[in-house]
């Protein structure tokens, strides 16, 4: 099953004017004051214009930042990467393939054990889909993601029962 991820007017149109100024214009959201940067749920981050899976949540981790940070992305190449030289400074931008969204950017201040790599991103750019809504939301094939793992929401909750 081939998915072809792309902007759209459509898509575009329906963006908040946050998600329009990150995506779009290159914008950075506030540090704290973004919906991601603390989220602990299992599950997976795409892009807000285009729904391609970005990041998973088993490689987020807390940079003390204020943005969502993760050491790399699901797939290498569901991501580009170019050089940045606003705010007299040079860094390396990250944007989405499929639409070009402008997500955050990447530093070399990561995770040793993981690779080194610091993906800094906007939530504005990201939307969140929980594992247990994997399925239902078109994204199945990235269920296995968290099988195996403390976020493998594979049985049901069955926490009423068990609470005799």
């Amino acid at each position: 099953m081939s998915t072809e991820y792309r902007k759209t007017d459509e898509a575009v149109r329906a963006l908040s004017d946050a998600q329009y100024r990150v995506t779009q214009q290159d914008d950075t959201e506030p540090a704290f004051r973004n919906e991601y940067w603390d989220n602990h749920e299992p599950g997976i981050y795409v892009d807000v214009v285009s729904g391609q899976p970005l990041f998973s949540s088993t490689d987020k981790y807390d940079s003390g930042t204020g943005w969502p940070s993760f050491t790399q992305p699901i797939d290498p190449e569901a991501v580009t990467t170019k050089t940045d030289r606003t705010l007299w400074m040079r860094r390396t931008e990250v944007r989405s393939a499929g639409a070009d969204s402008h997500l955050g950017h990447v530093f070399g201040d990561g995770p040793r054990d993981a690779g080194g790599q610091r993906y800094c991103m906007n939530s504005a750019a990201l939307r969140f889909i929980p594992v247990t809504e994997l399925e239902s939301q078109g994204y199945g094939d990235y269920r296995s993601l968290f099988e195996g793992t403390p976020d493998d929401t594979d049985t049901p909750d069955n926490s009423e029962e068990n609470a005799s």
